[in-house]
């Protein structure tokens, strides 16, 4: 909250210590956002194991599972080929972390007194940190893979001599472009949505506080609640499978030169 009962739509992002902890002068606390993160690794670990029984008749968790791994699969195979495969656990992890992440976010935790949900792929330095880790791999597979072949990315097929030195120049910052515009699309995509329901819900509160012609102020603000609340939950999906599939895609231009 901010001064005079203003409701801060920034305060839901602020990482707060749990376990202080400073390490030569390194703070090492134990966080929120670790917390968090903690628990979207619980729900994921929950989830494979209540969904690998391998029975042969599935139940709904063993369908759930399959289906979500061979979607995945499927991706990874039609975007990178049969040499993706060895890359289909690495894509899993990062479409179910970031998707439990999202969705976890927009849980209605915030009924609790005192407790509420936080959504650590709403902060640049979690998603950075994920983009900057399908970058490295991207890089260690092309030049593994090719060497300084690699370079020859930058000149696509049948560019004219001349147009080489443009051609290569542009294409070569487009490509360290790649993990900043990964990692903050979908930080922008997740803050942009939470502060919005938070703008919303001050204009409920203090409508309702306020009375009379406030109060139909409110009833509407709640409507686009709904309405935010539905498309944040499409957001959350899409954002978690276009992070995947981009990072396939950068996978199959360093494997397959593209």
């Amino acid at each position: 909250m901010a001064a005079e009962g203003k409701i801060d739509p920034m305060h839901q992002f602020t990482v707060e210590p749990l376990v202080p902890l400073n390490v030569g002068g390194v703070d090492l606390s134990f966080t929120n956002s670790s917390a968090w993160m903690l628990v979207t690794l619980a729900v994921i670990f929950a989830f494979m194991a209540m969904g690998m029984k391998r029975q042969l008749v599935p139940d709904r968790w063993q369908m759930a599972v399959e289906g979500l791994t061979g979607f995945i699969d499927d991706m990874v195979r039609v975007n990178i080929g049969p040499e993706g495969r060895r890359f289909t656990p690495y894509i899993f992890s990062l479409f179910a972390f970031i998707l439990v992440a999202n969705l976890l976010g927009l849980m209605p935790f915030g009924i609790i007194p005192g407790f509420h949900a936080f959504t650590t792929t709403s902060h640049f330095s979690i998603t950075g940190v994920l983009a900057v880790l399908s970058f490295s791999i991207v890089l260690i597979i092309g030049f593994w893979k090719h060497g300084l072949h690699f370079f020859s990315l930058f000149v696509p097929h049948g560019t004219p001599k001349v147009m080489i030195p443009l051609i290569a120049s542009i294409e070569f910052i487009s490509f360290m472009v790649r993990p900043f515009s990964l990692g903050l699309r979908l930080f922008v995509a997740m803050i942009a949505g939470h502060i919005l329901m938070e703008v919303f819900g001050s204009f409920v509160v203090n409508g309702f506080n306020a009375g009379g012609l406030g109060t139909g102020i409110s009833l509407i603000s709640f409507l686009f609640i709904v309405g935010v609340a539905a498309l944040e939950l499409l957001v959350a999906a899409i954002q978690a499978y276009v992070f995947a599939l981009l990072t396939s895609l950068y996978l199959n231009d360093a494997i397959n030169l593209h």
